[in-house]
């Protein structure tokens, strides 16, 4: 999976977003952050969980800039009926896509073929269209949206800031490293 420092593929699908059906391509990430959020099915039970953890922290993504697409095969009807039916699905407001035919799932490589579900995949987007993080777990690991605020931030700073980097457990407004000659064998 060599998808980091990709751009993202073309593709159009539908989404149930506040309410609405609506269409999403490629092109509506352009000149944002963007997560996309890849998991395997609604009426599930590891799904609801992680999905109303980004809801809880869907706020400060978007202070930050950053637009959420969840995505599962599912179709856009069942992700509106999974919001009218559970309080936890229900707080949602980002854009959740169905993705049916699996393009997009197979565009990040995260379909798990004969099953026609997608694995447990983040994905970190830059402005330009470009894949600057992921994280792929197991069928029963959730993920945690603190981790992946946590991951944006760092990915933004690095943009913001050529010649810096972000070591490890770094947090906004902590001390940074800018690679040279003189900081090799002193970390």
């Amino acid at each position: 999976m060599a998808l980091i420092n990709t751009p993202i593929k073309p593709f159009k699908a539908q989404a149930f977003k506040q309410g609405k059906f609506i269409e999403v391509t490629e092109a509506d990430v352009q000149g944002k952050w963007a997560v996309f959020f890849f998991y395997p099915a609604d009426f599930t039970f590891v799904c609801p969980t992680e999905l109303g953890d980004v809801a809880d922290h869907y706020d400060e993504l978007q202070r930050l800039g950053v637009e959420v697409f969840s995505v599962s095969t599912d179709t856009h009807f069942t992700h509106k009926a999974w919001h009218d039916s559970s309080e936890t699905i229900g707080k949602i407001q980002y854009a959740m896509i169905g993705d049916p035919t699996g393009t997009i799932t197979r565009n990040f490589d995260v379909m798990r073929e004969g099953e026609g579900l997608a694995d447990r995949g983040t994905f970190i987007v830059d402005p330009d269209g470009v894949i600057q993080a992921m994280e792929i777990t197991a069928e029963g690991i959730g993920r945690n949206a603190a981790d992946l605020l946590r991951k944006i931030k760092a990915a933004q700073y690095v943009r913001a800031h050529p010649g810096e980097v972000c070591p490890a457990k770094w947090e906004e407004g902590e001390k940074t490293l800018a690679p040279s000659l003189h900081l090799v064998g002193k970390i």
